[in-house]
């Protein structure tokens, strides 16, 4: 493997940063509430059938009071 002296290191890094396609404030704004909301829906619906299974497994035990 060459050695690459530190110049031209730097000047590798910032030519692969340009080729970057870094998103828009507004794309990045979209996402970020798109993860979020699904965040959300995901943990009200894992929320919803671990109740639905915790209700029918007391019940099919006996343990509901």
């Amino acid at each position: 493997m060459a050695k690459t002296s530190p110049g031209q290191f730097v000047r590798q890094v910032r030519q692969e940063l340009a080729k970057i396609a870094w998103p828009s404030r507004r794309e990045t704004m979209v996402s970020t509430l798109m993860v979020m909301s699904l965040a959300v829906v995901a943990s009200v619906f894992l929320f919803l059938v671990d109740t639905v299974f915790s209700l029918g497994i007391q019940s099919v035990l006996g343990l509901g009071g």
